[in-house]
């Protein structure tokens, strides 16, 4: 196998195959109290289409009120600008926030330590990329 090839096959196979954009979402509707966090809530959104995950968080006389779905960003971004007065806190609060990563309409966590493979696979590139370099 000529080298110059081998090098092209890494690259492809480290930066990814150009996938389709889908993230996931946690989705519910109205969900008093709990703010439907947990597995079987998590959808695949809609490939290229659904590109955000939406949460609307609601104060009723009878308490917190949560839906979450995926949504579209032109769409997410619209309503909760448009909501963004009612945002309050307060008893009829309504407040829309949307986020473009998976499950970020979850419940909040701490930031993510990168794992090993994540640091090295930049490296990776590199070292293939002049590989090519030299063997042009």
């Amino acid at each position: 196998v000529h080298p110059a090839l081998l090098a092209i096959f890494l690259l492809f196979f480290l930066c990814g195959k150009g996938d389709a954009l889908q993230i996931q979402c946690y989705q519910c509707e109205e969900m008093k109290q709990n703010d439907c966090s947990t597995p079987e809530y998590i959808v695949n959104c809609t490939v290229n289409v659904q590109d955000m995950c939406q949460k609307e968080v609601l104060v009723k006389p009878d308490g917190i009120h949560y839906r979450k779905s995926c949504a579209s960003s032109g769409a997410c971004l619209i309503a909760s600008s448009g909501y963004q007065q009612f945002c309050t806190g307060k008893l009829n609060s309504v407040c829309i926030t949307c986020c473009n990563t998976p499950l970020c309409n979850g419940p909040k966590k701490k930031r993510p330590i990168p794992s090993t493979a994540a640091l090295i696979r930049p490296l990776l590139i590199l070292l293939v990329t002049l590989m090519l370099l030299l063997l042009a």
